[in-house]
């Protein structure tokens, strides 16, 4: 019986052992923050690829100071984060996994004790401060800081990038109407809001020739939101730019209540996959081998995120293939337990 969990997945010059992708997830672990990597990131990345994660994804990883959601998030703003992510990198190599970066700016959500930057100046909750709306050269400057991150990534041996366009960070807040409230060309119409997003990727594709995944929020919960119908406006517009996959998950653009039930956010995955025409990652309560390999078998999605179930388990590959009765090869030092 053909495992689809456990078959290769080729993008471009880079193929994945399987689809289980380790979700960024935030650590707030850089404790000096100064945007470098702690021995703890080390041992949290590489424990999962040690456990046969196919894809191992660091966290939302800043592009400039200003961008951090906390004070303790990576950063990857100057050549002195290069040998830290390097050596995350090769930590992931050593078992057969490939490395991901996810290129992040917080905008509005930033938790900082400087200014922070938004499109629009509207603060995100009576919680966290009013960013200063950016003016096109200030718009101009993250584009190249999004670039020069992606020339960093490269350096410290990346496999893939990822743009982080979802939960209600920057780029998302230029997508969205709820957040975005300009008159410029950066703001109206849906093809003015992609504009942000379009000018990173042009900027990330000059310097990276690997492949490219973007994650993007496919609901907004809310009335005055995106609607499925933008989404797959932007993902074409993703896919014709040169995106090779697009991260599904779904709200963080304004606060609002969510309901999650297992696999919540795979319908947007399939809606996106199916009507742009563009591979998919699905996310959300995602915590069986059986309901991994549904997503897989009816083509919903063709990789598999994971996040909290990759927190509670680092070997959750295992667990999945005894489930699927299908024999995954582990660490030989693990061998008699495997």
């Amino acid at each position: 019986m053909k495992h689809l969990l456990f078959s290769p997945y080729t993008i471009k010059s880079v193929t994945l052992k399987n689809r289980i992708v380790m979700s960024p997830m935030c650590m707030y672990s850089s404790h000096n923050q100064d945007g470098h990597t702690q021995p703890f990131h080390l041992a949290h990345y590489e424990s999962r690829a040690a456990g046969q994660v196919g894809l191992v994804m660091t966290e939302a990883t800043s592009v400039t100071p200003e961008g951090r959601i906390s004070h303790e998030d990576l950063g990857i703003w100057s050549d002195d984060h290069t040998e830290g992510l390097s050596t995350l990198t090769e930590a992931i190599h050593r078992h057969g996994a490939k490395a991901g970066i996810q290129l992040a700016h917080a905008g509005r959500k930033a938790n900082l004790d400087c200014d922070i930057y938004a499109p629009s100046a509207a603060a995100f909750s009576e919680s966290l401060k009013t960013p200063v709306e950016m003016n096109e050269q200030q718009i101009t400057s993250t584009v190249q800081s999004f670039k020069e991150g992606a020339i960093r990534a490269k350096e410290a041996g990346f496999d893939i990038i990822e743009l982080h366009g979802a939960h209600g960070y920057l780029i998302n807040q230029f997508l969205s109407p709820l957040t975005n409230f300009r008159e410029d060309k950066y703001g109206g119409s849906r093809e003015k809001r992609y504009r942000f997003l379009s000018e990173i990727i042009d900027a990330v594709r000059e310097t990276w020739t690997g492949p490219l995944f973007v994650r993007i929020s496919g609901a907004e919960y809310h009335e005055n939101g995106n609607k499925m119908e933008d989404f797959i406006y932007f993902a074409e517009k993703m896919k014709a730019q040169g995106v090779d996959l697009i991260d599904v998950s779904s709200g963080g653009v304004v606060p609002a209540p969510i309901d999650p039930y297992p696999g919540y956010q795979v319908k947007y995955a399939e809606k996106i996959k199916v009507e742009a025409g563009i591979d998919t990652g699905a996310v959300g309560l995602i915590t069986s081998g059986n309901q991994a390999e549904e997503i897989l078998r009816n083509e919903r999605a063709d990789l598999i995120f994971l996040a909290r179930a990759l927190l509670k388990n680092p070997y959750w590959p295992k667990q999945a293939a005894d489930e699927l009765g299908y024999k995954l090869e582990g660490p030989r030092q693990y061998t008699r337990a495997w």
